[in-house]
């Protein structure tokens, strides 16, 4: 009466290995969303620093506030938030910043951009 199946003993094990690789999978697209909401935001913040120097550059020639002040405006238009601006000469050098919170609570991460433009010299380079 007392017969052993081969079997009995594995008996549930599918289920565990099918719990265990769904949270793998749960893992590995938590880590794509936050690599891609980092990224995201990296672009971005990038992109504000770069229109910022760009628009500053524009206003070079009526001062030092009105440069910075055309940068702070884009940049800020641009999804960024400037948090310096440098005019030296004829050439603005703009540095935005955006927090980024993780999902889960995890951290905050601060993304940080530098761009700089000014009129091109004889070898192409400001």
């Amino acid at each position: 009466m007392g017969r052993w199946c081969a079997g009995v003993r594995d008996r549930g094990s599918g289920t565990v290995w099918v719990l265990a690789f769904l949270g793998v999978i749960w893992a590995v697209g938590v880590a794509a969303m936050v690599v891609g909401g980092v990224r995201v935001a990296r672009h971005r913040v990038e992109a504000a620093a770069d229109l910022g120097a760009l628009a500053g550059a524009g206003r070079v020639g009526e001062g030092e506030e009105a440069a910075c002040g055309a940068a702070r405006e884009v940049a800020a238009d641009s999804g960024g938030r400037m948090a310096s601006c440098v005019v030296s000469g004829r050439i603005v050098e703009v540095s935005t910043d955006a927090v980024v919170r993780l999902p889960f609570g995890m951290r905050v991460v601060r993304v940080v951009a530098r761009a700089r433009a000014g009129p091109v010299g004889r070898d192409g380079v400001p």
